[in-house]
């Protein structure tokens, strides 16, 4: 256990549904994780998984009809003078003034795609301004200035003169870098980073990667990490968590999930990467099948109609509980027997 003073978030037994007439769907299903200052946790899994879903219920911004169902969000918030209060951000008001001091203020969000999470009719300079002005309480000139060193501080080039621009004026990376320094304005504890480089090419994607690496060793923040992308976990997480289905598969240190993985499924996942020792022109293997129906879960273990080691009679009986496999790291799988 490491020391709980750098403990920033930890969420416990999170289950977040979809109640509509056609069923329930349990988007997130009793997850559980912890967030320490000055590291990433890489969170991984096919689309569909929960993964977005359980960043929103953290943050409180749920659309109807979905709802948290159970569970606590911890997060030690900054209150000043170099004192912390543990808050339970399940048990706070949503819209409430509490809560929306800590969304945007100390904890925040990139985005998947920033053209659509920028208004396309403010430029990016009042965007950036609004959240400084709202937190801080600063005047007109002032946030100007500040967007203005933020941008200059995530690389946009020209920074006095792209701040009066709009959205569609910049290009992918720009909009990205943007969107990091809007997440960045308020100095944040805790940086929730939704696929930041989904749509940007790779030489982008590294810049990206390298730029978000070094202001959090700067600023010393924590950085929830999500993506379906195993190489940029490899580089930039300490510590993964492998969610299939709303569920938590596996959870370890990285190492620990790259040399020795242990769910069927991060196996699966991690057979799935290309790489430079491979045969050319050789397909990589997939995962056979696909992810069951929302309202048509499978019984007993989630991953057994598409997993190599189904064990008849069994898998698709029980639901296997997330066990200790090594030093720190959990995985959900029959395949090891409960010590």
């Amino acid at each position: 256990m490491r020391d709980s003073e750098r403990l920033v978030l930890s969420v416990r037994d999170l289950s977040t549904e979809y109640v509509a007439d056609e069923g329930t769907v349990r988007a997130v299903d009793g997850v559980s994780f912890e967030v320490y200052s000055g590291q990433t946790l890489g969170i991984v899994g096919e689309s569909g998984c929960g993964k977005s879903v359980m960043a929103r219920s953290i943050l409180r911004i749920l659309e109807p009809p979905g709802r948290i169902a159970r569970g606590e969000v911890l997060f030690w918030q900054d209150i000043g003078n170099g004192q912390e209060r543990e808050v339970d951000l399940i048990q706070l008001d949503a819209s409430g003034e509490a809560m929306r001091s800590i969304r945007g203020g100390q904890i925040s969000l990139i985005f998947q795609e920033p053209m659509t999470s920028f208004s396309p009719v403010h430029t990016i300079g009042d965007q950036i301004a609004e959240a400084i002005r709202l937190h801080f309480g600063a005047n007109k000139q002032e946030a100007r200035e500040r967007v203005i060193d933020l941008l200059q501080m995530v690389g946009v080039p020209r920074p006095e003169g792209r701040v009066d621009e709009y959205p569609f004026q910049l290009s992918g990376g720009l909009r990205q870098r943007a969107m990091i320094a809007m997440a960045l304005s308020c100095g944040p504890r805790l940086v929730i980073a939704d696929e930041p480089t989904t749509a940007l090419d790779v030489t982008t994607q590294a810049q990206i990667m390298d730029l978000m690496r070094q202001l959090q060793e700067e600023r010393g923040m924590a950085m929830m990490l999500i993506t379906h992308n195993m190489g940029i976990i490899a580089e930039m997480a300490e510590d993964v968590l492998v969610m299939y289905l709303g569920r938590q598969v596996e959870y370890g240190p990285v190492g620990a999930i790259f040399h020795a993985p242990k769910h069927p499924y991060t196996k699966a996942l991690l057979r799935s990467i290309p790489s430079i020792h491979s045969t050319p022109r050789e397909r990589l293997p997939t995962i056979s099948g696909s992810i069951p129906h929302p309202y048509n879960r499978p019984s007993g273990c989630l991953f057994h109609p598409r997993c190599s080691s189904y064990m008849p009679g069994r898998c698709e009986q029980q639901e296997p509980p997330l066990i200790p496999v090594g030093s720190k790291h959990l995985a959900s799988c029959f395949l090891y027997p409960r010590v």
